[in-house]
Order: structure tokens, then C-alpha cells, then sequence
């Protein structure tokens, strides 16, 4: 477990560190989330011989964003720290075509640690993520852009996602079968709502 957890974050890490290098030149985009590394550590006279290490973080603890992705958009999206991971979690999806998605961003300040991945289920170029798939269909279906994400150029996931399901209620509506049809339009008039009521 240890040695999967180093993995994940250091493998975050990296990805924070593309995301610095193309954020940090733009105007008025300032300080960028950095996730702290983090060292697996081998003891072999000790009865649990492996332990990670990393930097001891000061200050006031908050959640950015936790698993299911709801909290960093409805209640940590007014701080800009809470605003720039909203804007790295967009950036990873967009640059691994929707494959992985940066999750349980925590940390004080713009220093990030303990965080976990979701993949798809077959993974992102040999490597699996340690939290569900479901994190990445929520993050997409209620993510809200903000500045950060239209300064890194990044597309609306609410137009591609509108789309899809517009896509899908079309080829509802060719089926021959009308229950079909009034088995899914019920579940799709509430999505909507749903999203708006959870943001008040």
C-alpha cells in the first residue's frame, strides 16, 4: 500500500509540474499548486519495514476537493487555491483524453499532498489509478470552469458532456420502442435540476 501511495502522488506530482510550467508564464495567473513529493523509506530492523517520509505541512489544513469531486466545486471554489486545483484537475482530464483525473487535493496553502488518482478501468499508459472510475464521470458532469481554466485555453466539459447526452436522447428517439423513451427522458430532465439545486 505504502509503496502505491508514493507512486500515485509522485506520479501527480509530475503532472503538477507540466501543469506549473504552462500556467505559471501566463498574466496574471500567479502561484500555481504544487504537490509535495513524497520518499518511501526501507527500515528493515523494524517490525513495519516500510514508511513514507515527506515534508511536514504548517498551517491550516483544507480540502480542496474530496473523492467523489462534489466539494471542490460547491463549497472551495470561492479560494483561489480551491480555483487553481479545479482548473489542474480540468488540465490533467484534457491532457490524457479524459483517461485520469488528479483527486483528493488537500494540502495548506498551494502545497498539496495525500492525493489520490482515478483512471479508467484499463488504465493510462501502464499505470492505474487507487480511486474509482466514478470520480472522473462525476468531476466531468459537475465541474464548473472558472478564470484559470480560460486562461490555460481549456475546453467546457459542460458543452462536450450537453452533447453527449443530446446525442443519446436522438437515438432514443429512433427506437421503435416507446417505453424505452420514457424510461430515459424522466432520468435526464432531473439531471439538470439536480445540479442546480446542489448549488445553492
Amino acid at each position: 500500500f505504502v509503496i502505491q501511495e508514493c507512486h500515485v502522488q509522485n506520479t501527480a506530482r509530475e503532472y503538477a509540474k507540466i501543469y506549473a510550467a504552462e500556467a505559471e508564464p501566463l498574466e496574471g495567473f500567479g502561484e500555481v499548486p504544487e504537490i509535495i513529493p513524497i520518499f518511501l523509506v526501507h527500515r528493515p530492523a523494524n517490525n513495519i519495514p516500510y514508511a513514507t517520509v515527506e515534508e511536514e505541512l504548517v498551517g491550516e489544513f483544507v480540502k480542496y476537493s474530496v473523492r467523489d469531486g462534489k466539494e471542490v466545486n460547491f463549497l472551495r471554489r470561492d479560494s483561489e487555491a480551491g480555483q487553481k486545483c479545479c482548473t489542474f484537475q480540468h488540465w490533467v482530464y484534457e491532457k490524457t483524453n479524459g483517461n485520469l483525473l488528479v483527486t483528493d487535493l488537500q494540502g495548506v496553502g498551494m502545497k498539496l499532498t495525500d492525493v489520490g488518482i482515478a483512471t479508467l478501468a484499463k488504465g493510462y499508459k501502464g499505470f492505474k489509478g487507487n480511486c474509482s472510475i466514478s470520480f472522473i464521470e462525476q468531476f466531468r458532469a459537475l465541474h464548473q470552469c472558472n478564470k484559470y481554466c480560460e486562461m490555460l485555453g481549456l475546453k467546457s466539459l459542460r458543452t462536450t458532456h450537453q452533447k453527449q447526452r443530446k446525442a443519446t436522447s436522438m437515438k432514443s428517439k429512433n427506437l421503435p420502442n416507446s417505453s424505452t423513451i420514457k424510461k430515459t427522458v424522466p432520468k435526464k430532465a432531473r439531471e439538470p435540476r439536480d445540479f442546480i439545486s446542489s448549488e445553492h
